[in-house]
């Protein structure tokens, strides 16, 4: 089968399409015929294994996995004796974890991974950057407790994390601010933004308007430059915390009302993530949640995808289609 390896770590160039060996599934696991995989900042990360902690992860000098991509979209085409949840055919989506292996045209996971039947109202497409909406609804919805009447700025609002934040807390009936760049003010209203802000004309927190929530999707800002702009007991969420993020959280849970808040979603236990799986299905089933696609590459074009992403231009979120025979 052909497959996008990587045995060393670099720039997207190091990605290569090879033929390797079609997996067998294990008793407890599930063949998925892939279909879609995404490509994230997560993932480029992996590839280019910097910063250097993710080496404690993925390997320190080389990759322990030689095919990468984690968030997937497929068709079950077998199950081990022992699989239960899933039968052949079933339409599935979810993330493969630290297993990964999703670039290529056939991957095996554990059946009790995070794993479930995709709605009928998505492709294939739509379904493999769930993982995005996941994040976005465990930081509103669990995290910061997101509230009907509440006032919440997405920071960030065009991205693959921003544009499902946005449906998300406008579920909730919140007033939604979203800040992006000029070309994507339109696309940020369309999505029910109340209010939009340009990012590369005006600071939000120099505007003098207060939010309960102030979700940081990209991790541009910090709390220190945010705090002024959080209500009384306002909440700032950021995704991808430094060590200055991490001892602010520490900070704020003991001293003040303003809190600093991180979550490891991806890191959840699978239960817990599937129980935020299933709020989602409800709201795409309902057509209130929609994956926003920027660009759709063909397996064989990884690297310009990677490249794509890696520039940080990409409104929504960025797929590998994979065709078969």
């Amino acid at each position: 089968m052909k497959a996008v390896v990587h045995e060393k770590y670099g720039p997207p160039d190091v990605l290569e399409i090879r033929e390797i060996a079609k997996p067998i599934p294990k008793d407890n696991e599930v063949l998925i015929k892939m279909h879609s995989a995404a490509v994230t900042i997560s993932d480029i990360m992996m590839v280019k294994g910097s910063p250097f902690i993710t080496r404690f992860f993925t390997g320190l000098v080389r990759p322990r996995r030689a095919v990468q991509g984690s968030e997937f979209a497929g068709e079950i085409e077998a199950v081990g004796k022992d699989a239960k949840r899933f039968k052949a055919g079933d339409r599935v989506f979810g993330s493969n974890g630290d297993y990964r292996g999703c670039y290529a045209e056939f991957v095996c996971i554990p059946e009790e991974e995070f794993l479930d039947t995709m709605p009928d109202n998505m492709s294939y497409e739509e379904a493999a950057p769930v993982c995005g909406a996941l994040a976005a609804w465990n930081f509103l919805a669990d995290k910061a407790n997101i509230q009907s009447g509440q006032k919440v700025l997405i920071n960030g609002a065009s991205g693959s994390m921003g544009t499902a934040a946005i449906q998300i807390a406008r579920y909730f009936g919140t007033e939604v601010t979203g800040v992006c760049s000029t070309r994507n003010l339109e696309l940020v209203r369309s999505l029910g933004a109340d209010k939009v802000i340009d990012d590369t004309k005006e600071d939000f927190t120099k505007s003098g308007e207060t939010y309960d929530i102030i979700f940081d999707t990209e991790s541009t800002s910090s709390f220190s430059h945010c705090k002024g702009s959080l209500t009384q007991k306002g909440i700032y969420l950021k995704t991808f915390p430094g060590i200055a993020t991490l001892l602010q959280m520490l900070w704020t849970s003991k001293i003040g009302s303003k809190k600093a808040m991180f979550s490891a979603t991806g890191l959840l236990p699978v239960p817990e993530r599937l129980g935020f799986l299933k709020e989602l299905k409800g709201l795409i089933e309902a057509g209130i949640l929609k994956s926003v696609i920027d660009r759709n590459y063909p397996l064989e074009q990884i690297v310009e995808a990677y490249r794509y992403v890696e520039k940080g231009d990409e409104v929504g979120n960025v797929v590998i289609t994979v065709k078969h025979n």
